[in-house]
């Protein structure tokens, strides 16, 4: 049997898994690592660590899947981006990986943001902002404050990049993982000369650019479970995987992930830019397509929260039948789930949480189900942001840790008026990842063929006779957002 690897690079940990041609999933693996943080800006770890954890969890994939690695025609690696590793001439770390929640760089993206002016590194990179934590800022740190560590760098890899180091033995990324680099140009798909002549380093310091589902090599003899030969395509972000792997090929098709924090990301079939600067442009996973991904920092940690805090040691199916108790709408309690800043599709990091309506009426079950409400108001707002750019939508796919509570999936699917589906594997941005691989090893004919075998759904959620309850608490919680958000702050 074939077997195709997806690899997913996190913040805190590996995942893999094992797919078959048909993308049934054979067994999967994590191995977890504990990030570094000796200030509150700085977070690092040991570069040999990912390379670690890596071959931990392909180990464990591949044994649970029950076959040989030399079964493994094809993998990819996806992940985090951002996080930026450093390499002498020997290919070996000149220091620890500086990772990407670390904001160190705050003078050197401001200076940046002064020299470019963020109009031109919008319009080059698709980043709404220049922040501290994108690899250029960094590579300027590091020449400014350790000299020497950045005159012995020979290479600058972002972690996917240096797991296919240590594969192949090649020097090459994935298209897909470089916007926010903020050295990369989406209208070119070339590195930014000026950027790099800023920041003193050379094109050949930066790994070979590839499309997603391009080979980067065959696997050499290494330490890891993956044996020679085994093709390894290149891919892009997670959350353009977790696209793919949630079968988002076709026309219309979005993808929702709510876990700790809420991700949308929608395709578009060329370069698309927010004016409003609001959304990011990423590319997608076709070659020549862009996708915009509109984010919040809270969402199912909210719900997590009020378990922990203030539901009394309920746990989540008992959270979830309270909340089922309870008529849409929550009886009149809104809540605004800003609880650690808005990123979009309104701006405002000091943002926080609100409650409105609270009566004594009010119970666990209440604040529950205004919770999974507000999560589905903020998806609806962003997926109301996306169709005023253009973004055709006529259902979509739900992934996370709470696609697999049905009562959020229907409030979803009442909210927004749309479909709600959730696929077959619940490592959606692993199968992605896999996806790719069979499709560059020949498996299938092209990625969207891949991902038409490969995806299966299921449940569909269809919008219930709730709907028009709903349309009106959108518009109220609508409302008392744009009130509310100019507020935050101390401003008035």
């Amino acid at each position: 049997m074939n077997g195709y690897l997806g690899l997913d690079m996190g913040t805190t940990g590996v995942k893999a898994a094992v797919f078959t041609p048909d993308g049934v999933m054979l067994g999967s693996g994590l191995a977890e690592y504990k990030l570094e943080t000796p200030r509150p800006d700085i977070v690092e770890l040991e570069t040999e660590q990912y390379w670690i954890s890596a071959k931990q969890a392909i180990s464990e994939a591949v044994k649970k899947a029950g076959i040989r690695p030399e079964d493994i025609r094809a993998m990819s690696v996806t992940g985090q981006a951002e996080t930026l590793i450093f390499l002498d001439s020997d290919g070996q770390p000149v220091r620890k990986a500086i990772v990407w929640l670390d904001n160190r760089a705050k003078e050197e993206a401001a200076e940046l943001e002064r020299k470019f002016g963020n109009e031109a590194l919008f319009r080059m990179s698709g980043q709404t902002e220049m922040l501290p934590c994108w690899p250029a800022a960094k590579i300027l740190w590091l020449k400014r404050h350790e000299p020497e560590n950045f005159r012995r760098t020979a290479r600058y890899l972002m972690v996917e990049d240096y797991i296919g180091y240590r594969l192949t033995g090649r020097f090459a990324t994935c298209r897909g993982l470089m916007p926010s680099s903020l050295y990369y140009d989406i209208r070119t798909g070339r590195y930014d000369a000026a950027m790099l002549n800023e920041l003193g380093i050379r094109e050949e310091q930066l790994p070979e650019l590839k499309d997603a589902g391009e080979s980067v090599g065959k696997c050499v003899e290494n330490d890891s479970p993956v044996t020679p030969d085994t093709l390894v395509a290149a891919a892009p972000i997670d959350h353009v995987c977790g696209n793919l792997g949630s079968g988002c090929a076709g026309r219309g098709v979005i993808s929702e992930t709510t876990g700790c924090s809420l991700a949308i990301c929608a395709a578009f079939p060329s370069l698309v830019y927010d004016e409003g600067k609001r959304l990011s442009t990423y590319l997608g996973f076709l070659p020549g397509s862009f996708v915009l991904l509109p984010w919040a920092p809270t969402a199912g940690m909210l719900l997590k929260h009020f378990r922990d805090e203030f539901s009394g040691g309920m746990n989540y199916n008992e959270l979830d039948e309270a909340a089922a108790s309870v008529s849409p709408g929550s009886e009149g309690l809104i809540l605004l789930p800003h609880c650690a800043g808005a990123v979009s599709p309104d701006c405002n990091p000091d943002a926080r949480g609100t409650a409105w309506g609270v009566t004594l009426a009010h119970k666990r079950g209440h604040w529950a189900r205004a919770i999974m409400e507000s999560v589905a108001y903020l998806l609806r707002d962003n997926v109301e942001a996306l169709r005023a750019m253009g973004a055709e939508i006529s259902e979509i796919r739900s992934l996370g840790g709470a696609a697999r509570c049905p009562l959020w999936l229907q409030i979803k699917a009442d909210v927004l008026n749309l479909p709600v589906i959730v696929t077959e594997c619940e490592e959606a941005t692993a199968l992605g990842a896999a996806i790719l691989g069979a499709a560059a090893c020949g498996e299938h004919a092209d990625i969207r063929t891949a991902a038409a075998r490969m995806v299966r759904t299921s449940a569909r959620v269809e919008p219930s006779e709730n709907t028009a309850v709903y349309q009106k608490a959108f518009q109220q919680y609508r409302k008392l957002n744009r009130l509310l958000m100019p507020t935050f702050g101390g401003k008035s």
